[in-house]
């Protein structure tokens, strides 16, 4: 199952956020986090996550620095600011909204795997 482009990039700065809040990353790792926490099925390029990282940096909500942790090369960690925090509780209380409303659609009466499928696959 692919997902599709609009719902990736809706989800992308609370999914950034998110994995910041958790501490701070640099790019080549949050691309592996975001794929394992998806099973795989969030599979983002560099073209994705960093234009969004400059963009959140631009916005305050993260910051960065060049860090060169022993024996690796250097690398551009990121790490979420308190604007970000805020921005990230803001965006959970928006997407919480959305799947609760997504939940009663699906559950209700509209939920379609009550449906069976119709016999002789017509």
């Amino acid at each position: 199952m692919k997902v599709t482009k609009d719902l990736v990039a809706a989800s992308a700065t609370p999914m950034v956020l998110g994995i910041l809040a958790e501490g701070e990353s640099y790019g080549y790792a949050i691309l592996r986090r975001i794929n394992d926490l998806s099973g795989g099925e969030l599979d983002w390029t560099e073209g994705l996550l960093y234009p969004l990282l400059h963009r959140l940096e631009r916005l305050g909500h993260v910051e960065s620095s060049w860090q060169s942790p022993a024996g690796e090369r250097r690398r551009k960690y990121y790490r979420i600011t308190g604007t970000g925090l805020a921005e990230l509780a803001e965006q959970r209380r928006q997407w919480d909204t959305v799947v609760d409303a997504l939940k009663k659609v699906w559950l209700g009466p509209g939920d379609l795997r009550m449906l069976r499928p119709l016999e002789g696959g017509a």
